[in-house]
């Protein structure tokens, strides 16, 4: 039944431009694309754990590359069925990916954040690794 749901939401959406999004970037009426789906997410501002400048940052446009690297958890992609208001126009949709991990995927999908979910800490830990052996293999 969710996939009909689903399937239901897409059909019967309100197509929003992003022009028409774009208006929306202050506290009092904010609008936020994440995966071409407009959410209105106003009345979400004040419970936002992670605090309404994020949110206002992404304002008006399109957050789903951010949303994605936090790592936003099943809990969180369940309430934005509260906030959905409809579709981004198909000549306004941004090339985004639907995955639906933790922000750790495959380095085609997440540009960057291959980079900084695995290479960046793989090279700092072998760095540290390598001063630990200098400085410390030397004492015996």
């Amino acid at each position: 039944m969710p996939e009909q749901e689903q399937k239901k939401e897409s059909t019967d959406a309100k197509i929003y431009s992003l022009d028409e999004v774009k208006k929306h970037k202050t506290s009092s009426s904010l609008w936020l694309v994440i995966h071409n789906k407009v959410y209105d997410v106003t009345d979400f501002l004040d419970e936002h754990p992670g605090g309404e400048e994020v949110m206002i940052e992404q304002a008006g446009g399109d957050g789903s590359e951010s949303f994605e690297d936090v790592g936003h958890s099943s809990d969180a992609r369940e309430l934005m069925k509260d906030y959905y208001i409809g579709e981004l126009a198909e000549e306004d949709k941004f090339n985004t990916s639907t995955r639906t991990s933790s922000g750790f995927g495959n380095p085609s999908e997440s540009g960057g954040s291959f980079f900084l979910n695995w290479i960046l800490p793989a090279a700092v830990g072998i760095g540290v690794a390598v001063i630990y052996r200098v400085f410390f293999s030397g004492s015996n």
